[in-house]
C-alpha cells in the first residue's frame, strides 16, 4: 500500500500544477482552457531540448516555462479575449483546436520520434517504510508541494489573490472598483501556462520521454479534476488532483489487470459527482 500512496501524491501534485490555471482562468472567465495543455508539452520539449545541448534541466525547465508564458500570453490576447462574447462552447471549441494545431507544430518542429530526458538528481533517496523512494520522486514531491503551498499562499493572502477573487465574483464590479481585469485574466494565464510547463518537465523527468502527444490524456485528465474539484475553485482543484492521483496508484496496483491506469480518473469521477454532483467543494469560490 505504501509505494502506492508515494506514487499516488507524487502524480497528485503534477496534476494540480495541470489543473490549476485551467481552475483559475474558469473562475474568472467561465470557459474551459483545453490549450493550456500544450504547454505541458511545450515546456517539456524546451527543456529536454536545452538539456541535450548541456544546459542543466532546471535551466531548461525555467526556459519552458518562459516560453509557455508568452504562448499563454498571446492565445490569452489574441484569441480568448476575441471569442469571449461569443460564449463558452466557441471558445471551447477554439481551445481544443489550438491543442491539436500545437501538438502537430510540435511533430513538425522536434519530429514524432521520442526523446529521452535522462535527468540524475542530486537528491537523497533511500526507503521509507520498506519502499523505495528515488531522487526523482523526492523532487517532484518538493516542487510540487511549494508550488502548491505558495500558490495557496498567493490566492488566500495577496494583493493578487484579491483581485482574482473580486474579479471572479463580478468582472464588471472589479473594473468600477479600478481592478485591472484585463491585467488579472493575463497573469492568471501567464502563471497558469507556467504551471503547465513546469508539470510538463516532472512528466518527462519521470517518465524518461517527451513525445509530441504527451498531453493528450493529461488534458483529459486536467478536465475530470476540474469538474470534479468543483467548477472555478482551486482549492476543490488541487484536492481532486489527489484524489485522482492517489485512486489510479492505488487501484492500479491491486488491480491493474483489470482496469487501464488512464480509465481510472474518469471512473472516480463519475462515481463522486453521482453522489455531489456539483464537485468535492461546489462552492465556486473558497477563500484560501
Amino acid at each position: 500500500m505504501f509505494p502506492a500512496l508515494v506514487d499516488g501524491i507524487t502524480v497528485g501534485a503534477l496534476y494540480a500544477l495541470l489543473a490549476l490555471g485551467p481552475s483559475l482562468v474558469y473562475g474568472l472567465l467561465r470557459v474551459l482552457d483545453i490549450a493550456n495543455a500544450a504547454a505541458l508539452v511545450l515546456g517539456a520539449y524546451i527543456g529536454v531540448t536545452l538539456f541535450q545541448h548541456g544546459l542543466p534541466w532546471w535551466l531548461g525547465a525555467l526556459a519552458g516555462m518562459a516560453g509557455s508564458v508568452i504562448l499563454g500570453l498571446l492565445l490569452q490576447r489574441f484569441l480568448y479575449r476575441p471569442l469571449l462574447d461569443q460564449g463558452p462552447l466557441v471558445v471551447l471549441v477554439a481551445s481544443i483546436g489550438v491543442f491539436i494545431a500545437m501538438e502537430e507544430a510540435f511533430r513538425l518542429i522536434w519530429k514524432p520520434y521520442p526523446r529521452q530526458f535522462p535527468v540524475t538528481v542530486p537528491l537523497p533517496h533511500g526507503t521509507i517504510a520498506g519502499t523505495p523512494v528515488t531522487g526523482v520522486q523526492v523532487l517532484m514531491l518538493i516542487l510540487g508541494v511549494v508550488v502548491l503551498l505558495g500558490s495557496w499562499w498567493v490566492l488566500g493572502h495577496t494583493r493578487l489573490g484579491f483581485t482574482w477573487r473580486a474579479t471572479a465574483q463580478d468582472r464588471e464590479t472589479a473594473r468600477a472598483m479600478g481592478v485591472n481585469v484585463n491585467r488579472v485574466v493575463a497573469g492568471i494565464f501567464a502563471a497558469g501556462y507556467a504551471l503547465a510547463a513546469l508539470a510538463g518537465v516532472l512528466f518527462a523527468i519521470r517518465y524518461n520521454t517527451v513525445t509530441p502527444d504527451m498531453g493528450d490524456v493529461p488534458a483529459y485528465k486536467m478536465l475530470a479534476i476540474i469538474v470534479l474539484g468543483g467548477l472555478g475553485n482551486p482549492m476543490g482543484t488541487i484536492l481532486a488532483a489527489f484524489v485522482i492521483g492517489l485512486a489510479e496508484s492505488i487501484v492500479n496496483t491491486y488491480w491493474g489487470f483489470i482496469l487501464p491506469r488512464d480509465t481510472i480518473a474518469f471512473l472516480v469521477l463519475i462515481a463522486i459527482l453521482l453522489i455531489r454532483p456539483a464537485g468535492l467543494l461546489p462552492k465556486g469560490l473558497t477563500r484560501a
